[in-house]
């Protein structure tokens, strides 16, 4: 694990001498391309599919990624386990809608404001739960979920109660509203706008991630989750490390919210459940834990698990049909989940970022390497 830890004080060891890169957003030549063709993707893949089933599947997947990305900060990449993300998501949500759509703000404001107050309100609990470890923050983190839920419910005037609310606020950015937009004489589909606004934001969370992982903050933040006392004894402070990661996971769900709202149209406070908590972990957990990319894929791969139940739904003999009794829909796609989640910690617990490179590596041509020095093994936090 490279970690940059300070020299302690009065230490009579030389410190070796080593050029620190400049954090820049995108560091390296691959980096620049990769961000190019994510953008050329972000713009092509709408002009290009015009079904908008599959494109709402895409939304869905990039606003889970959202979410996945600040729950992969917090237990990724600081090691702390939370099934209380629904929670942040929910808030973010409903304080997009009360900022958006009954106070009537564009979105330059309402959606920092879901960030914001998902990252307060984490900054708040944070001191309290991170005292905890392991089931037992989980339980603590849980907690938030089902009170989040009952606040909710109660504050009828925001989120309408136990019939939810109609979302109001409007995905416009100065004159571009991304929910009927325009380029000349060529007009988009309402999920063909959201498309770009989903996962421009998307590209601008993992750009901002890779580089807080860089910084001193991000590194502290590993050394915590690989040995948290030898972290201490280097000098990490522990709370406020874990506490930062809190933060951060927090206001990405926030973000993660007021995004969903908008794609949705129409949120309830039971809609931010437990069910909710446990996909975001599945994604992580199948994506790949600490990869930058793997909520990405495992957003991609848990999404469409509803999406290709719902087509053998008739076939299978156990799924509730035509009022008799069986599984709905939800209930086997968590099933599904929970199963998805054992085997790839029993066969891949680095998930699909890590497969996904044993094949690159093994259609690689074996001459491409001749020549070259061996390359030096290192971990894949920051893929």
């Amino acid at each position: 694990m490279a970690t940059d830890v300070s020299t302690p004080t009065g230490s009579t060891l030389a410190t070796p001498q080593r050029t620190v890169p400049p954090l820049r957003l995108v560091g390296s030549r691959a980096g620049r391309i990769g961000v190019l063709v994510f953008i050329v993707l972000v713009i092509a893949v709408p002009l290009n599919m015009t079904s908008t089933y599959w494109l709402g599947i895409l939304n869905a997947a990039g606003v889970a990624a959202i979410a996945a990305v600040g729950l992969n900060v917090l237990t990724g990449y600081a090691g702390q386990l939370s099934l209380g993300h629904a929670f942040f998501v929910g808030l973010g949500a409903f304080v997009a809608q009360w900022v958006g759509g009954i106070l009537d703000l564009p979105m330059v404001l309402w959606l920092p404001a879901a960030g914001i107050a998902a990252g307060l309100v984490g900054a708040a609990v944070a001191p309290f739960a991170l005292r905890l470890r392991g089931p037992y923050l989980m339980i603590v983190s849980l907690a938030l979920v089902f009170i989040g839920i009952y606040v909710a419910r109660n504050l009828r005037s925001i989120t309408g109660g136990n019939e939810g609310t109609i979302v109001e606020a409007r995905a416009t950015l100065g004159p571009i509203d991304f929910e009927e937009l325009t380029l000349g004489t060529l007009v988009f589909a309402r999920e063909q706008g959201l498309f770009i606004l989903i996962w421009a934001v998307l590209g601008l969370v993992l750009l901002v991630v890779a580089n807080v992982m860089r910084t001193r903050g991000g590194r502290a933040m590993q050394a915590v989750r690989d040995h948290d006392v030898a972290a201490e004894v280097l000098g990490v402070r522990m709370m406020r490390t874990q506490t930062n990661a809190f933060v951060l996971a927090s206001a990405l769900g926030g973000i993660a919210g007021g995004l969903l709202a908008v794609n949705l149209e129409y949120i309830r406070p039971d809609s931010f459940n437990i069910d909710l908590s446990v996909q975001y972990l599945a994604i992580i957990v199948i994506g790949g834990l600490a990869s930058l990319w793997g909520p990405v894929l495992g957003a991609v791969f848990v999404t469409l698990v509803p999406v290709f139940v719902d087509q053998f739904a008739t076939s299978l003999p156990f799924m509730a049909q035509g009022g008799n009794a069986g599984l709905t829909t939800t209930d086997l796609s968590l099933i599904l989940y929970g199963a998805m989640i054992v085997v790839f910690l029993l066969a891949e617990p680095k998930g699909l970022v890590a497969t996904l490179g044993r094949i690159r590596r093994a259609v690689r041509p074996s001459g491409g390497t001749a020549g070259r020095p061996p390359r030096t093994t290192h971990r894949e936090d920051t893929q």
